[in-house]
């Protein structure tokens, strides 16, 4: 994920704390990553500060307000007959550049500043520049001189420069700038109304800090490293959060039903009063802009924007899930979304239903019967239905029942920093990049790590990137990637260096215990990471298409590719020893591992429709219950019912984050993220480094100066298709299934 304006889901990469003297030495002999002292290469090109006090952040955030709007003022006070490249189109360049990094320095510290007033001093400067990025948005005087620019010279600009320029007027009109003043005005509103509750919903969470008290005997089935790393009362209960650390670990592992139906309720009553109120309001607002914007909905003014075009192609893509027949609106795309749509909507709309839908059906009712078994086994009351706080339980036995996967053993081959350092290497040899841990240098928390990242070729620092990875009170509850510095051409015409952050929340070391990752959380990191190259190997001219500037349904697709190293052998060995011995996982264990990636295939993906369709039906909405939306659509697609008296969707921080209208962009992506690994990667070798770098430049250098489509098309050599996708699923049918039907 990645986050908002801000550049969406910094790493402390401590020393994993062992006894064992083997280890470490394992650690300082196979580790490639070097450090060096803060230099004053970095010094020059990371400008970010991290030690602003909230006074400083009030001062900083009104100077830059002062600047970039003396910017726009002389944009729009330019004569109209003397418009040209220069005082209009590269001005505005150059502001944008000024003001991305600036502002990051200002709204990125409410997510991981450990004081609270810092934290606090953020979220308002970034209420007061998200108005004033509507004031900006809203400039007609700067919108005139762009159309002139357009008219008079757009065919003799280079063609970055002529799609940067096509993207503001596009956004222009997408604010209104060619309506009536009136309705300008209500635009300006409305917009600054759903920029300040959006930051609202997600200040909420992330200063959300309930704790539950469990005594020992209601976590039974919890492993010995987990309960020994929670605080305890003066009574002796254990304190159990609902960060990811506590809560994912238990809703898989605790045996006590009564114990998994609280944290369940909790979990997903998080902010539910105050979130519940500002989702509705957001949805209300939405609506009424997208209405004055001449849009049917919400959902068909952010998606006009995406490769999926409008809310009738995405019902298509997820079809078949709210069986809703669609009518066939292809002739309205453009040629080469005509593929896209062939392909991902008819076949994935008739096939990626029709199959999940049986399997989802089979693996339910095999979790029923597991639940069958261990209610017998536990002498327990047999309901005969399957709760959401059954799910992660049962599902979690599918993996050790059906594939053995032995997961208190394989954890213990996953220590955070062994993984960390396997993961850069891993990125380094495949991408073409050196990290240089930079010692020395100011950062938001002692357990954060700066690294600096060199082209191995020619040696020059092309960017930077933070890793954030333990939770702590007031710290941003998810994993994503926040793009802090964009990399574009300065006003000077020099390159600026590109800065990223991770932040992540696995479990923290303690004195007699390492930080060891679930599998799952190592497919995160890698995920996560992948958003951090995009950020940092980018190589565009505009602040504007750097990184992650892309199409939402497409900008998963490079993070969602990666995920598949940490499916496959010679990586896995790469990022795992044994925390006591540095041993490798057994052959054995790998295998089966491996084998359980198509364990709850279908229930995972429906639940991913489920989110996807509830996203969509609040966003082709005027007005909606969103706790009734969402239970609506669990009980149909996944056969699930919500808890009573919960409501998901108040947490559900995508949908005040960037990706309201637009969840479905995770499984769409991931047509194309397979497409590329099982034809280029898997084919040509999953760390061939000619295949890696080739990547590099054709993807991730580009940014969002190409659109997603014809970079896919470049890099495959040819239209994507959707076999790979089904395959990764396990959803291909053998020659013999085929040929009975």
């Amino acid at each position: 994920m990645f986050i908002f304006g801000i550049s969406v889901v910094a790493r402390a990469v401590r020393r994993v704390i062992t006894s064992s003297s083997k280890l470490k030495m394992t650690l300082q002999n196979a580790s490639v990553i070097s450090t060096h002292s803060c230099s004053s290469t970095a010094d020059k090109n990371n400008n970010l500060r991290w030690d602003l006090t909230p006074e400083e952040i009030r001062h900083r955030t009104q100077r830059l307000i002062q600047r970039i709007k003396q910017a726009y003022d002389s944009v729009g006070s330019v004569d109209i007959e003397k418009v040209c490249f220069e005082n209009t189109l590269q001005v505005i360049a150059n502001a944008k550049a000024d003001y991305a990094a600036s502002r990051h320095m200002l709204d990125f510290p409410q997510y991981v500043s450990p004081c609270k007033e810092v934290r606090l001093a953020s979220t308002e400067a970034d209420k007061c520049l998200s108005v004033f990025d509507v004031e900006v948005s809203m400039r007609a005087d700067v919108f005139q001189r762009l159309i002139v620019l357009q008219e008079k010279q757009s065919s003799d600009l280079l063609p970055e420069s002529e799609r940067f320029l096509g993207r503001l007027i596009k956004l222009g009109k997408r604010n209104g700038l060619h309506l009536s003043k009136d309705i300008q005005e209500e635009v300006k509103s409305i917009s600054k109304q759903i920029s300040e509750l959006s930051i609202d919903f997600n200040q909420n969470l992330n200063e959300e800090n309930t704790v539950l008290l469990f005594s020992q005997e209601e976590l039974v089935g919890l492993v010995e490293s987990y309960v020994n790393g929670l605080e305890k009362t003066e009574d002796g209960r254990y304190i159990v959060t609902l960060a990811y650390p506590h809560y994912f670990p238990l809703m898989k592992r605790c045996h006590v039903p009564e114990t998994r139906r609280k944290m369940e309720m909790a979990f997903h009553s998080r902010c539910k009063d105050v979130n519940t109120a500002i989702l509705e309001q957001l949805i209300e607002l939405r609506a009424r802009l997208a209405k004055l914007l001449g849009f049917s909905s919400h959902a068909n003014y952010v998606l006009e924007m995406t490769m999926a075009k409008n809310s009738e192609n995405v019902a298509r893509f997820l079809g078949a899930a709210a069986n809703v027949l669609v009518p066939d609106i292809t002739g309205h795309l453009q040629e080469c979304h005509r593929s896209l749509l062939r392909q991902v909507g008819d076949v994935l709309a008739d096939e990626l239903y029709k199959r999940l839908r049986p399997v989802g059906e089979q693996e339910r009712q095999y979790l029923l019967s597991l639940k069958h078994a261990d209610c017998e086994r536990r002498g327990l009351a047999f309901d005969g239905q399957l709760h959401a706080w059954d799910m992660p339980y049962y599902m979690n036995q599918v993996e050790q029942v059906k594939f053995a996967v032995d997961k208190d053993k394989l954890i213990e081959y996953f220590p955070l920093e062994v993984v960390t350092e396997g993961l850069l290497n891993i990125y380094q040899d495949l991408l073409g990049l050196t990290f240089q841990q930079v010692e020395n240098t100011h950062v938001w928390h002692d357990s954060v790590k700066l690294y600096s990242v060199l082209d191995s070729v020619t040696g020059d620092e092309i960017g930077q990137f933070y890793l954030d990875l333990h939770p702590r009170e007031g710290k941003y509850g998810h994993a994503a990637c926040f793009g802090l510095q964009p990399g574009c051409l300065g006003p000077d015409g020099n390159r600026r260096m590109p800065v990223a952050a991770m932040v992540a929340n696995f479990t923290k070391p303690t004195s007699n215990w390492p930080s060891l990752l679930q599998h799952h959380e190592v497919e995160t990191f890698f995920h996560e990471f992948g958003h951090v190259m995009h950020e940092l190997c980018s190589r565009t001219h505009y602040a504007e298409f750097s990184g992650t500037q892309v199409e939402t349904d497409f900008v998963e697709v490079p993070s969602q590719m990666l995920e598949n190293w940490v499916w496959e052998k010679e990586p896995l060995r790469r990022m795992s020893r044994h925390y006591k011995d540095g041993s490798p996982i057994p052959d054995g264990l790998l295998d089966k591992l491996i084998a359980s990636r198509v364990a709850n295939t279908g229930l995972m993906n429906l639940r991913q429709i489920v989110l996807s369709k509830a996203d969509q039906t609040l966003h082709t909405k005027d007005r909606a219950d969103t706790a009734a939306e969402f239970a609506k659509h669990s009980k149909d697609i996944l056969g699930i019912p919500a808890t009573p008296g919960t409501n998901m969707t108040a947490s559900f921080s995508h949908l005040a984050g960037g990706y309201d209208g637009q969840y479905y962009s995770y499984l769409w992506s991931e047509v194309y993220s397979m497409d590329i690994f099982f034809s280029r990667f898997k084919k040509e070798g999953i760390l061939n480094p000619k295949v890696g770098r080739e990547y590099r430049r054709v993807v991730l250098e580009t940014g969002g100066s190409v659109d997603g489509m014809d970079m896919l098309k470049t890099f495959l050599g040819r239209e994507p298709c959707q076999d790979a996708f089904f395959r990764c699923k396990g959803l291909v049918q053998t020659n013999t299934e085929q040929n009975s039907h």
